[in-house]
């Protein structure tokens, strides 16, 4: 059994107990998630495709932590012009389990 949803903009594919590291949400360590957006969902042999969501699936989820990527470093120059900008970045995403998909 497994599910495709989409959020924060982008798709995962989720199976029951595995750990997703996804954009960052607004919600507590410890509490669930119900993700609506549903494209592809598989039961068995049995899949189900969206136009462009399953209806009544939902991936239910709960929030691990929340933490941030390694920093990139951001380097602009310009040449001969003396112009250089340096810029640091760590992108936050937010770690879950998925507990369940309701196909």
């Amino acid at each position: 059994m497994f599910a495709v949803f989409r959020t924060g903009g982008k798709q995962f594919r989720a199976e029951p107990g595995t750990t997703l590291l996804i954009p960052t949400l607004d919600a507590e360590p410890g509490t669930t998630v119900t993700f609506d957006d549903v494209l592809l969902a598989s039961e068995g042999d049995e899949v189900s495709v969206g136009e462009p969501l399953v209806e009544g699936a939902k991936v239910t989820a709960e929030v691990v932590a929340h933490d941030r990527t390694a920093k990139i470093t951001v380097f602009k120059r310009k040449r001969r012009k003396g112009y250089r900008r340096k810029q640091g970045h760590r992108q936050g995403f937010t770690v879950v389990r998925v507990a369940d998909i309701i196909v």
